[in-house]
């Protein structure tokens, strides 16, 4: 396995320059199959792993999301970004202490958002989302400095799709400390480019869960360096399953087992994973 130095470091770079899709697993399985792809960095979703849990989006808490953020990390030879939410506290003091545990999971990168949960307030004044996001900051160059901190603005995902506000809110977070800016929800050309433009030279992430017009090269020219799908590919996960269930339940039909993948075909992919996994010296025998 690589040494997390080394996932950091090569995380770090992947922003750097270029373009690269970072896709979201819920589970080892996923994640092993992503690497087998050819991904050159992972990141976990909070969405994804919270239904496989049967819990709602949010509904995770911190304990369990750090374990599972550790089984990720630990499955894979390819540096990780943590969906670590809100950082599981209010005050800048509480998420600088969930930050110092994520790190130790050996993650490449995490990111705190500026929602609150409540529908009737959904975003965090900025004064206090931006001491949050500073609070994180410190928290990461206390342990080293090598995980990449990534700030999130939630406006056009909680109901506010103000594109001066998220702008607002990222050239603050950028300045706090956040190497990578990130605000979900902004769809058009014009509001990617805006908010490339305003968080310049620093990367963006940009964010396609669903069906969209857009494209991996398209995205690259509007100058966005990551590109993740967060709970995207669960989402696809779950509407075969719910799809064959249901039929299977409701009308004592097969059909929805029609595009199930070869179970062949994935034992072949796992087998010789594993058979590789097995293989391999421990890292610190290979970095020596």
């Amino acid at each position: 396995m690589s040494s997390t130095v080394e996932k950091r470091q090569r995380f770090r770079s992947l922003h750097q320059s270029g373009c690269f899709v970072i896709p979201n697993p819920w589970d080892v399985g996923t994640t092993r199959f992503l690497q087998h792809l050819g991904f050159s960095a992972l990141a976990t979703t909070s969405a994804g792993f919270a239904f496989s849990q049967g819990r709602p989006d949010g509904g995770v808490p911190r304990e369990m999301m750090l374990n599972h953020i550790r089984t990720i990390v630990e499955s894979t030879e390819l540096p990780v970004n943590a969906d670590f939410e809100g950082g599981y506290a209010i005050e800048p003091e509480g998420v600088a202490e969930s930050v110092r545990l994520c790190v130790a999971t050996g993650v490449a990168g995490l990111s705190i958002e500026d929602s609150t949960g409540d529908p009737a307030n959904p975003l965090y004044d900025i004064a206090l989302a931006t001491a949050r996001v500073r609070a994180a900051r410190k928290a990461i160059d206390a342990a080293g400095g090598g995980v990449l901190l990534t700030g999130r603005a939630e406006c056009f995902f909680v109901g506010k799709p103000d594109l001066d506000d998220a702008i607002t809110r990222l050239k603050a977070y950028s300045e706090a400390g956040a190497d990578c800016l990130y605000a979900p929800g902004i769809r058009t050309p014009e509001q990617i480019s805006a908010v490339v433009a305003a968080v310049a030279p620093k990367p963006v992430n940009v964010l396609v869960g669903s069906a969209s017009p857009l494209t991996v090269e398209g995205l690259a020219g509007l100058g966005v360096r990551r590109i993740s799908v967060g709970g995207g590919l669960a989402m696809v996960a779950w509407a075969g399953f719910v799809q064959a269930a249901t039929q299977l339940a409701q009308s004592g039909t097969f059909d929805g087992f029609l595009a199930t993948r070869p179970p062949a075909d994935l034992n072949s992919i796992f087998r010789e994973d594993l058979r590789m996994r097995t293989a391999a010296p421990p890292a610190e025998e290979r970095h020596v």
